[in-house]
């Protein structure tokens, strides 16, 4: 069977003399589909329009119209009805009336921080007149949360993970009737090559106290669920929780508090006039050239500031071995492992796509942009030609295992029992 009739081709033909670009694309696409609509339907059926044969299965029973929303624009096209039993085409989605290219274009447009309402307008510009509603855009977005929860629970056990980096942000979401501040954790580690990864993110949805204990456990504790293994070091600041919550998961792991949020907390003690030269000081402790020389630095920074600012020095002396954890790993991994600072990059990207969107709905919106925009950033990793650390450098983290040497055999004209007296005797 031919796919257009000879009436339908002579539209087109009119069509390419008359109409413009647009119109022209429009009618092609809709004679197209329409054409194919109607193939798959003989197929259901079992025969053509008016056409008698053995294999029909049905009879039709009119039409009804559909409106399909494309690229090229809108489209109304006609879906044959049956007697019995139901028919839909493949090509469209029951309860969507926009084509796959556009709603990928919508999805895209969502991740990459175009708000709801400005879709509309997108959509507008893409020729489509009847536009598209915000729930229409949530709906179309919610496809996203099989793929991101997908990322969220993949295995980590294909290689060794010596850092790990964990920090929170904040969005606005509604919660039981309440717009409140939903905490989005962030877990990034460095493999034993050398590469980045995000390793996993939630939404702590309790209203309340964000970040606490059980939180954190149960957070960090799904990551050891999933393969997270040979964590030697975790970089953070000193969250509710998280310090205890690292102690009670993380085995044999140091934790090393964000030098760049320490600092935060002891100037927030210090007139600001006096702020510069006492960051000064602090920031010497950073700039030793072996572990020895950070431990040392420590101490002498602490006495010379414990006569003016003693609050100061009490700060070091309690938090010196946590701000200095770093130390005992290659140097060339200190500058990228003493702060928090790659992870809060990545948290202001976050805010700026999330910001766009201001208050979410619901919690599951909000994991559901947050973690696209992880899903992003980690395949932006992965396909670098740039590693974080060097292969090489990472290789240092674990030391070689001991050679042992094989047992020397004894010849056969030697006597077992004289090489024992010998050995006795020497050790006499």
């Amino acid at each position: 069977m031919a796919l257009m009739d000879q009436s339908a081709l002579s539209d087109l033909s009119d069509a390419l003399t008359t109409a413009d670009d647009g119109q022209l694309m429009r009618r092609i696409l809709q004679g197209a589909l329409q054409a194919l609509i109607d193939a798959e339907a003989e197929a259901h059926i079992g025969a053509g329009l008016h056409e008698r044969t053995a294999a029909r299965t049905t009879h039709r029973n009119g039409t009804r119209d559909r409106l399909v929303a494309t690229t090229a624009g809108d489209l109304n096209v006609k879906i044959p009805k049956t007697r019995t039993g139901s028919f839909f085409p493949t090509l469209l989605h029951p309860r969507r009336r926009i084509d796959r290219a556009l709603h990928a274009v919508v999805m895209e447009a969502y991740v990459h921080g175009v708000s709801t309402r400005k879709v509309d307008d997108l959509v507008e510009a893409l020729g489509v007149d009847s536009g598209i509603s915000k729930s229409e855009v949530s709906r179309i977005c919610a496809d996203l949360d099989g793929e991101v929860e997908a990322f969220r629970t993949r295995p980590l056990d294909a290689q060794a993970t010596p850092y790990v980096f964990l920090d929170a942000t904040y969005c606005k979401a509604r919660i039981r009737g309440r717009v409140v501040s939903q905490a989005v954790v962030i877990a990034t580690g460095v493999t034993a090559d050398g590469h980045r990864e995000v390793l996993g993110c939630n939404v702590d949805v309790r209203v309340g106290d964000a970040e606490t204990l059980d939180f954190w456990k149960t957070f960090l504790g799904s990551l050891r669920d999933r393969g997270l293994h040979g964590v030697q070091l975790v970089i953070s600041d000193q969250h509710r929780g998280l310090v205890s919550a690292i102690e009670q998961t993380m085995a044999g792991a140091s934790w090393q508090r964000c030098r760049v949020h320490f600092m935060r907390n002891v100037l927030s003690t210090v007139a600001k006039g006096q702020s510069d030269a006492v960051a000064a000081m602090i920031r010497t402790i950073f700039v030793q050239p072996c572990a020895d020389a950070v431990g040392e630095q420590v101490r002498v920074v602490a006495d010379s500031l414990r006569a003016t600012f003693p609050a100061v020095a009490a700060m070091l002396g309690e938090a010196g071995p946590d701000v200095t954890a770093f130390a005992v790993f290659p140097v060339s991994h200190w500058k990228k492992i003493w702060s928090t600072n790659p992870l809060e990059r990545l948290n202001r990207e976050v805010k700026r796509r999330t910001d766009v969107v201001g208050i979410f709905p619901n919690a599951q919106a909000l994991l559901r942009l947050a973690g696209c925009v992880l899903i992003e950033a980690h395949d932006e990793w992965q396909s670098g030609q740039r590693r974080y650390l060097s292969e090489s450098s990472m290789a240092l983290l674990t030391p070689p295992e001991p050679t042992v040497l094989p047992a020397p055999a004894l010849r056969a004209d030697t006597d077992p029992s004289a090489a024992l007296d010998t050995t006795t005797a020497l050790t006499a």
